[in-house]
């Protein structure tokens, strides 16, 4: 996966806990102070290039582009929010995007599904790897069961592709509950498809006819493609699952403070430190199937 401010690959991860020295030196927040997306959180369409339309979408939420102004199509879209084209407050809220990818690149992970369809799987909160590509075929099923205010973090190192008809199917979710689709690459809903959770891809986001989303599309170097789809950034428990993150990890504005201060004592005790490596819109009921840059 690309990381906005990187070439390539994830960048470095320092765990809390077990990290002693990180501990004294900034200690651990058991969650972000601020919401995931910052300003973003408002929108449910976000791009840096383009936003373009066909067809009677439906989207509940803010669009926005920035730096780039085109908002194309958007006269067949019925849209509950405001149309930002390169004006206040997309910019920013694209920049709070590109730090909430870096923040999502940076969560240690849990599971490595790498070369895995996700169709057919029921997995719980956590963090998932594909170091490449990955693929919905059929119903992921993200149970809330074992913590319902926690996360569901997929980290995806190249594309986010779903077969037409594929859902998310979310249970048990909670008030702070929260899901990100953090994707190296572009993302693309199949015809049809019912997805659930926050896609922040690297290029671009399209979903294809009659996709449904139940979270936020935003495209940080690229464009968003609508085709007579349901968004909406107001569905589920927490608002289209954009809680905090679950897991201990350093803020984000705290990184670059927690690598000096790593650098400082490493230098100080003539030691080395340990490092670390690194889917729509039938809402409420029992379960549902939902419905996923570098800074200018």
């Amino acid at each position: 996966m690309d990381t906005p401010g990187h070439s390539s690959g994830f960048a470095p991860v320092f765990r809390c806990g077990a990290r002693l020295v990180a501990a004294l030196l900034l200690g651990c927040s058991p969650a972000l102070a601020a919401p995931v997306l910052g300003t973003a959180w408002n929108f449910a369409v976000l791009a840096e290039a383009t936003v373009t339309n066909t067809g009677s979408t439906m989207i509940i939420g803010d669009v926005g582009v920035a730096p780039g102004t085109a908002l194309a199509g958007m006269g067949t879209a019925t849209i509950t929010g405001t149309q930002y084209a390169g004006v206040a407050p997309a910019p920013q809220a694209r920049l709070d995007a590109v730090t909430a990818y870096n923040v999502l690149a940076l969560k240690p992970v849990d599971t490595v599904l790498t070369g895995q369809d996700l169709g057919g799987m029921t997995l719980g909160p956590g963090v998932y790897l594909f170091a490449s590509s990955a693929q919905l075929t059929g119903t992921l099923t993200l149970d809330f069961a074992t913590d319902p205010n926690g996360s569901f973090v997929f980290q995806i190192g190249s594309t986010l592709t779903t077969a037409s008809h594929s859902a998310v199917n979310v249970l048990n979710d909670g008030a702070n509950s929260s899901i990100y689709w953090d994707i190296g690459s572009s993302a693309t809903l199949g015809t049809g498809t019912a997805f659930d959770g926050n896609i922040l891809a690297f290029a671009s986001v399209a979903l294809d006819t009659g996709a449904s989303l139940c979270g936020r599309a935003i495209g940080l170097n690229g464009g968003v493609t609508l085709d007579s789809n349901t968004v909406l950034n107001n569905c589920g428990a927490a608002a289209s699952f954009s809680g905090a993150l679950a897991d201990n990890i350093p803020e984000p504005a705290s990184l670059l403070l927690l690598a000096a201060g790593l650098a400082g004592t490493g230098a100080l005790r003539r030691a080395r430190m340990p490092g670390a490596g690194r889917a729509g819109a039938r809402f409420r009921g029992a379960g549902r199937r939902g419905a996923t840059g570098r800074p200018g």
